[in-house]
């Protein structure tokens, strides 16, 4: 997601009309995004981007702005809602969404499970009336009001409601109530019909109502959380009925204000959902794949014809390095690919200077394998630059009243010179993968342009410092080295260090000539030294020379993830208390801590090797979400509650990753906590009993490339299926090549291929191993649409999406008849 800018929005009642705004992001009410206060503004600007795999099912993307109140709670000014199927409508397209007014009535989600029962009773007086049993079994999904819920459920049918008992901290309660109504009055008893004509056209007319609310123990009464209206007549056919329900918004929300009255909000949504089948279904695609580093040419490889045919060369880089990666070809392909297109450069100085396949491939493998090295090298003096805000602007005409251009010169030079230092001190620390790609990159230059000694140098800067080190600096928000986009100060000193960095990192003949700005050349000054230029070199050298000894033994700790979350304290002493208290935890490759604010000595501290496993937490055992357990040595659980789904997914991932290889991991685990004197999933009174329930799959124990090829490889036959008339022409043109090679046809000139036989054999293969999986997924539709129920749990009666893909199945069927 990108969330850009908001325009327009409604001024502050108060004197100076302008709001301090941030945007949320929410999974139906669940917010699992949160971007920067931009104060004293109308149209903030937030230019924020966030990536998440989605851990459940939702109805609704939802995002809000809200303007912060330092007294009260903050208010909401408007949402943007889309509906999980039509997030492929803005899929990868700025947007600009109106924003809508929100009120409680029409924020709503999860469903309920209702069974109908009609049926006709004889009085004693010998007269039969028509009696409805409603019967609310359960609800799941409701949402959490300001952090609690307390469900009930009301039932009316034309007169009086009836109520369920309040249950208690759940949004999954569990009601079991049935409550009978009287639908139609006493007549005559008459066997042939179940109603008279008038009763018939009565219970036409009726409707059974069910709200669900929750229990508020504020004076403002108890908050509307949805409602289902269903009419009766569906019952003549059958006189009793059972199903899921998604829940409604009322009709009578506030309609007042116009939609255009709150502003509007830039969006960019990238929305991508795969159905992945088992490993084998993948061998013929996957192999085709993988023996592209082998290939000769290169340009005829499987993996190269993706990067022709897709229409970004990214779209197809992330998913093949991925690929690679997890199988342990990157270097090989990478290398087969950057000798390539060596090959084809004419002037050692635009060496990988474009935005090709291979420069796409380097930037996401170093963006994988190298992300705990940027943490390491970068992260701490980042974290002061955001914090201190010391005035580093050299532009005179920018100087802000009260600056002085020298005091801000040296502290620029300063910032400048101890990141200069970081960097090439840091050779050692540079991941393994990186560093045999580098020197794969400086042989080929070297081979290819004997008479200029420099390009085994720029052929590896144009990486590590060109689109590694300085992106990282000029954007630290998407290189995860801080939370959100830097304010406009900070991000200003942000660019004039990359600017620098780059430069000193390019090692050009001339440097000063490299900038526009006067300044700027001015600033450079400072750095025109051989020392700066031998640093570089003797850095580069280091990270591109094969056999580097193994770092490993002198491993400092590398920070993993770290946020605020909840904790169940342990109970050191037998009968202490064990409440919930909010904690700091901080998580390396060494242990994994918590403390009570963040800089403070940890009150915890948990060695890698203990912890023996790590999974979800069922939200009966605290009637709490998102919690997950950390399991020790003699059967010590740590109970944690995140802050929402995604970062709960996030933790027990890496915690996960990051114990893998322990030796005495456990296999079995209580799904549930141990309370009152028994394990509440199996009720076994012992503490140390062994778990009752299998542990969840290993994950790959390399923490930074937690990759699943299977995946992988369906999004690689997922885009090669969408450009598969770029394929079929690219054959064409295979075949137009080989019988008459004279001047290219001018459709054909925008593949490159070098052998048109050996192109021609691997898009054969290519086009057969897609034809099949499309197979396998038409026949896995059809066999899930044969078994799916309208109304199931799965699908309850609401479910859009469910209903366009019954429209679409129905319209496949109908054409293959």
């Amino acid at each position: 997601l990108s969330v850009g800018e908001a325009k327009n929005l409604p001024t502050y009642p108060g004197p100076n009309k302008m709001r301090d705004c941030y945007c949320t992001v929410n999974l139906d009410q669940e917010e699992v995004f949160r971007t920067k206060i931009v104060e004293k503004s109308l149209c903030p600007f937030y230019g924020e981007d966030f990536y998440c795999e989605i851990p459940r099912t939702f109805r609704h993307l939802s995002f809000y702005i809200f303007d912060r109140d330092v007294f009260r709670r903050d208010s909401i000014i408007g949402k943007v809602a889309i509906q999980k199927e039509d997030l492929q409508k803005y899929h990868n397209r700025d947007t600009w969404f109106q924003l809508q007014h929100v009120d409680a009535d029409s924020e709503v989600q999860g469903k309920v499970h209702l069974e109908l029962r009609l049926s006709e009773v004889i009085t004693d007086t010998g007269v039969v009336c028509h009696k409805l049993a409603t019967r609310v079994l359960e609800c799941q999904g409701l949402p959490i009001v300001n952090g609690q819920c307390d469900p009930y459920a009301t039932v009316t049918l034309a007169g009086p409601s009836r109520q369920t008992k309040v249950k208690k901290k759940t949004n999954n309660p569990h009601f079991d109530e049935v409550f009978y109504f009287e639908v139609t009055r006493p007549s005559s008893y008459n066997k042939k019909s179940h109603f008279d004509i008038e009763d018939v056209d009565e219970v036409d007319k009726m409707e059974i109502r069910v709200d669900l609310w929750n229990a508020s123990n504020l004076k403002f009464g108890d908050e509307f959380l949805g409602e289902l209206r269903l009419p009766l007549k569906f019952l003549r056919q059958s006189s009793s009925y059972e199903a899921w329900y998604f829940l409604q918004p009322r009709d009578n929300g506030n309609k007042s204000l116009k939609p255009d009255d709150l502003g509007s909000l830039r969006l960019n949504v990238v929305y991508t959902e795969d159905h992945v089948f088992s490993s084998d279904y993948y061998s013929p695609l996957r192999d085709v794949l993988l023996k592209s580093a082998d290939v000769e040419p290169v340009s005829a490889s499987a993996a190269h014809i993706l990067g022709e045919v897709c229409r970004e060369k990214q779209e197809a880089a992330i998913p093949l390095v991925r690929l690679f990666l997890h199988y342990g070809r990157i270097v090989p392909f990478i290398s087969a690919i950057a000798n390539a297109e060596v090959k084809r450069t004419q002037d050692p100085n635009t060496i990988f200077r474009g935005n090709s396949l291979t420069s796409k491939c380097i930037d996401e493998t170093m963006k994988l394998a190298g992300m705990h090295y940027l943490q390491v090298t970068l992260k701490p003096i980042i974290d002061e630059i955001c914090q201190v805000h010391k005035p580093c602007e050299i532009d005179p005409v920018k100087l802000k009243d009260g600056e002085n251009l020298e005091n801000n010169r040296e502290n620029l030079r300063q910032y400048v010179d101890r990141i200069f230092t970081v960097i090439t001190k840091s050779g050692v620390s540079c991941p393994t993968v990186m560093c045999d790609i580098f020197f794969s990159l400086r042989e080929s230059a070297a081979k290819r342009f004997q008479g200029d000694l420099d390009v085994r140098y720029t052929a590896v800067s144009s990486f590590i410092f060109l689109r590694f080190f300085a992106p990282a600096i000029l954007s630290p928000n998407l290189f995860q080295l801080t939370p959100h986009h830097p304010d406009p100060q900070t991000s200003r000193t942000l660019t004039l260090i990359s600017k620098t960095i780059q430069t000193l990192g390019s090692l050009s003949k001339s440097k000063s000539a490299n900038f526009k700005e006067s300044y700027m050349a001015t600033f450079y000054d400072y750095f025109n030294e051989q020392k700066y230029a031998d640093a570089v070199k003797n850095f580069l050298d280091l990270i591109s020379s094969s056999g580097r000894r193994d770092h490993k033994s002198i491993e400092q700790p590398i920070l993993l993830k770290e946020g605020f979350m909840i904790k169940r304290a342990q109970g050191r002493k037998r009968f202490g208390m064990k409440n919930f208290k909010k904690r700091w935890f901080r998580l390396t490759n060494h242990e994994f801590t918590y403390q009570k604010s963040k800089g403070d000595h940890p009150l915890c501290s948990i060695p890698i090797e203990n912890i023996l496993a790590v999974e979800r937490l069922e939200e009966e055992s605290f009637k709490m979400k998102n919690m997950f357990q950390v399991i020790q040595p003699e059967r010590r659980v740590l109970y944690i509650q995140a802050n929402n789904c995604v970062e709960a997914k996030d933790w027990i991932d890496i915690l996960t990753k990051v114990s893998q290889c322990n030796k005495k991991r456990l296999t079995v685990y209580h799904p549930s906590a141990y309370l009152n004197g028994h394990w509440l999933c199996c009720k076994a009174t012992a503490d140390n009993t062994p778990g009752c329930t299998p542990c969840t799959g290993g994950l790959p124990a390399n923490i930074q490339l937690d990759i699943d090829g299977d995946r992988e490889t369906e999004r690689i036959y997922s885009l090669f299926n969408l450009y598969m008339p770029k394929l079929e022409k690219m054959q064409e043109a295979c075949g137009s090549k080989s019988v008459y090679d004279g001047p290219e046809e001018e459709e054909y000139s925008t593949f490159i291929i070098d052998d048109p036989k050996e192109t021609y054999k691997t898009l054969k293969l290519i086009i057969e191993g897609v034809g099949t999986l499309e197979q396998e997924h038409a026949q896995y539709k059809r066999d899930k649409f044969k078994k799916t129920k309208y109304g199931s749990q799965e699908h309850p009666i609401g479910d859009k999406s469910f209903q366009t893909y019954i429209r679409q199945q129905s319209e496949i069927s109908a054409h293959s008849i």
